[in-house]
């Protein structure tokens, strides 16, 4: 049923991939279609720039609100974690059975809402001294709409980059490419500009900050909301076949005079119950039983490191003598490093494929993240020196991780069909905030900064797990590894009687 509900229906030849590649042009030379490309980078820059920068300031507004403890900020991230991990599956199973623009408007809008909530009611705590005694109740209000707006930040952006994408580059391979790493490249920005920028403003005035926070959501609602429409008017493959529709409708009223006939017509709360378990059960089955398994999974175990530029690292950074503007240096260094990823990933799969350049990027990582924890754990050295090791090796480490990204992103989408794809996304992302609990996990047995040793020398162990699990996908898929050198290859001979006939190889 969800398979010809989404199956697009033909289109004139005009309208099809009119989103250019590598360099993100349009090569139909058609205004309308550059005014819609410049609205679908719109609409997904506003939707990462209010996710990371609310994603951030709540931490500082937490600090504000309960300072002195890092308890209800644990809480609030961990929550956040939980949710993605229980709600990805079913929410997923349903937008591949829900018309695509009206996925994405919800996702807009139950982004958006949250977090003008959350500003308000950290506005009443930060402003009325007198609700201090219900501070627990609004803080667990926050951590509800926390979840909320995670849960629709993350079917925004499956919907997105692993769906949309797909279906605008037409099966245009060098387009599909160059559409990935720009949406990936605006990720990168808003993940370095906006917690700057929010961080900026919090440092002359938390009440400045919360009002922008608040006034950037608002006002980038409406925008979002019908800049992606547009998109999904301008390409007709993005909506479904009016044929399909009246076969999914057909379908549909089959179902319900089924269950007329056997059921009553409220079902009961075990029923809901049940069957919301079964669709994870479902979701979860499909996922494990697909082809690109074990390159997926390889990418949802990095999560398990805190060898990345995250409040783990700083704080430990911080707690080493690192001021707060030098890991901002190092920050911006590691975001310059992951842009460049972001360009050189479609060059190496457009030579070697994607599944080559992931064993290639995935192996540099591995390398460059091993040997800055070797020298982080070399007792000879200097704290601060171990310290800049560790950094220069997690530095450049994200040219292999961010490159790797994009490949095993590039083989989902070519792998998994369109009626699961946003399914195996989503289940995909739960997988991932699981490994990333882990994480935490780590660095709560592992609390003391003269301990971050034992945490660092987990993640390389988990990123040598990811490294392994890929090699033997591509090993899978490829039946090799690696290209025998025709140099090395003995040569056959053929032998002759004639005397006068020179040996020849074969």
């Amino acid at each position: 049923m969800a398979d010809r509900s989404r199956s697009p229906s033909p289109a004139p030849s005009s309208h099809r991939s009119f989103l250019a590649g590598q360099n993100d042009v349009v090569r139909t030379g058609s205004s309308d279609s550059t005014t819609i490309t410049i609205r679908l980078y719109l609409s997904h820059f506003l939707s990462t720039w209010n996710s990371r920068m609310f994603e951030f300031a709540a931490f500082l507004f937490l600090a504000a609100v309960f300072p002195g403890t890092l308890l209800f900020a644990s809480i609030y991230a961990l929550a956040r974690s939980c949710a993605v991990f229980l709600l990805s599956s079913s929410i997923g199973s349903l937008m591949d059975r829900t018309n695509r623009l009206v996925t994405i408007r919800h996702s807009i809008v139950w982004q958006r809402l949250p977090v003008a909530a959350s500003c308000t009611i950290f506005a009443a705590l930060l402003f009325l001294p007198q609700l201090e005694r219900h501070s627990y109740i609004l803080f667990a209000a926050l951590v509800v709409l926390a979840c909320v707006e995670k849960v629709a930040a993350t079917a925004n952006t499956v919907a997105v980059e692993r769906d949309w994408v797909v279906t605008i580059s037409g099966g245009d391979d060098p387009r599909r490419r160059g559409l990935n790493a720009a949406m990936r490249r605006i990720d990168l920005i808003a993940k370095l500009v906006a917690p700057l920028f929010i961080s900026l403003i919090d440092a002359a005035s938390t009440h400045i900050a919360l009002w922008v926070v608040l006034a950037s959501s608002l006002a980038s609602v409406t925008v979002e909301y019908f800049a992606i429409a547009q998109v999904y008017h301008a390409v007709p493959e993005l909506a479904p076949s009016s044929v399909a529709t009246v076969e999914l409708t057909d379908h549909a009223l089959n179902i319900v005079d089924t269950q007329n006939t056997s059921t009553p017509v409220q079902e009961s709360r075990l029923q809901h119950v049940l069957a919301y378990f079964n669709g994870i059960q479902s979701s979860w089955r499909s996922y494990f039983r697909s082809s690109v398994l074990l390159a997926s999974l390889s990418l949802c175990i990095l999560y398990f490191t805190v060898l990345s530029f995250n409040a783990q690292m700083v704080t430990y950074l911080l707690a080493s003598g690192f001021s707060a503007i030098w890991i901002s240096g190092f920050r911006f260094l590691s975001v310059v490093v992951e842009l460049g990823a972001t360009w050189a990933a479609p060059i190496l799969m457009s030579r070697i494929g994607p599944a080559r350049s992931g064993l290639w990027f995935i192996t540099w990582q591995t390398a460059c993240a091993a040997a800055g924890v070797a020298l982080f754990c070399t007792e000879a050295l200097e704290v601060r020196l171990r310290s800049l090791a560790l950094i220069s090796g997690v530095i450049m480490s994200r040219i292999g991780l961010w490159g790797f990204d994009l490949s095993v992103q590039y083989l989902v989408q070519e792998e998994v069909s369109s009626n699961s794809r946003s399914q195996f996304s989503t289940t995909e992302a739960a997988l991932q905030n699981l490994f990333e609990m882990l994480s935490f996990a780590t660095t709560s047995v592992f609390s003391k900064p003269e301990l971050f040793q034992y945490p660092a020398l987990i993640s390389v162990g988990a990123t040598g797990v990811a490294n392994l699990c890929f090699t033997t996908y591509v090993k899978q898929n490829r039946g090799h590894l690696f290209h025998k050198s025709r140099c090395l290859a003995r040569q056959k001979y053929t032998r002759v009687n004639d005397p006068d006939v020179e040996l020849t190889a074969r």
